[in-house]
């Protein structure tokens, strides 16, 4: 049973995750001259698993098949979701990267009208859902467009990255929506060790069917590696799995959604990454789509809850 003080704490604990992994666009994009983006993933998640494996060493005592399905799922939507972001960012700039994966606070609440897809007990999505999804639609037109673009050549204007971006978004809804209903069945130590293992196998094998690798050893590259492999991963995805025992995947989807602007303010002070008017529109609207859909989403889930509580 979730307490007051669990809730707290786990949302201080997931808004530090948020912004270690805002900050990490920067820092990945950088590292993405020194080695190929599938490969970068690839290492980072064994690396990522290995020192989970070792932590968590007890996990290997009492495996079972639903926790065995709860990762391979997990990790297959996670994997998804690296390979997409990370070959979009390197076609693409890091601030319109990360608010075009914001957009996974957008897609959890529509992807919650399925309802083997969301946690058992849940509803599925309201008006503002919807609301919000058109927002941040013209949000993505406005961002990734530019001016003046005719219709008829909206397939050439549109950057490969960001449709990547886009598809990375998706990915990660998923995870997060897998999270929420698995998070409660398996043990956190267990969960966060096999998603990141099955994401790691995942990896291996697409990396040589999908990519020519290249791997340039710099200082650059370690450093970006150290940090994504051990804080960003193996610590980051064990406190979101802990925190989705006692939070809903709307209130996790709502503290994601700070990660564009974590995100824009590392590439604004970093890399004096130039941001035009246009693309300060579009960032507004995903933002508000953002917005829209998670905080008026959110009193009604407050009071489901609380019917809920007194039957």
């Amino acid at each position: 049973m979730t307490t007051k003080r669990d809730s707290v704490t786990a949302h201080i604990l997931l808004l530090a995750v948020v912004a270690l992994w805002g900050a990490t666009f920067v820092l990945v994009k950088d590292a993405l001259v020194d080695a190929s983006p599938l490969l970068f993933n690839q290492i980072r998640m064994v690396l990522a698993f290995l020192v989970l494996a070792c932590i968590h060493w007890r996990i290997w005592r009492s495996l079972t098949r639903p926790s065995l399905i709860a990762g391979a799922t997990a990790g297959f939507f996670l994997a998804a979701g690296y390979e997409f972001q990370t070959a979009g960012l390197a076609r693409t700039t890091p601030s319109k990267s990360a608010f075009l994966t914001g957009l996974v606070v957008v897609f959890v609440p529509l992807l919650s009208a399925i309802p083997k897809l969301r946690p058992a007990g849940s509803s599925g999505p309201r008006w503002p859902a919807l609301v919000g999804a058109v927002l941040a639609f013209l949000g993505i037109l406005r961002l990734t467009l530019p001016a003046g673009t005719p219709l008829r050549e909206l397939g050439e204007a549109i950057n490969v990255g960001d449709l990547l971006s886009l598809a990375c978004a998706l990915g990660f809804a998923l995870h997060l929506l897998t999270l929420g209903r698995m998070a409660r069945e398996v043990p956190t130590g267990q969960l966060a060790t096999l998603q990141i293992g099955f994401c790691a196998l995942m990896m291996t094998l697409a990396t040589p069917i999908f990519e020519k690798s290249y791997l340039h050893v710099t200082p650059r590259l370690v450093f970006a590696l150290g940090i994504c492999a051990v804080f960003a991963t193996a610590a980051a995805f064990s406190v979101q799995t802990w925190a989705q025992m006692h939070l809903k995947p709307t209130h996790t989807a709502l503290l994601l959604s700070l990660e564009p602007a974590f995100a824009w303010m590392m590439s604004l002070l970093l890399r004096r990454e130039a941001f035009s008017l246009r693309s300060a529109q579009g960032a507004v609207l995903i933002f508000a789509g953002i917005l829209v859909t998670e905080l008026l989403t959110f009193p009604v889930a407050l009071e489901a809850e609380a019917n809920q509580s007194e039957a």
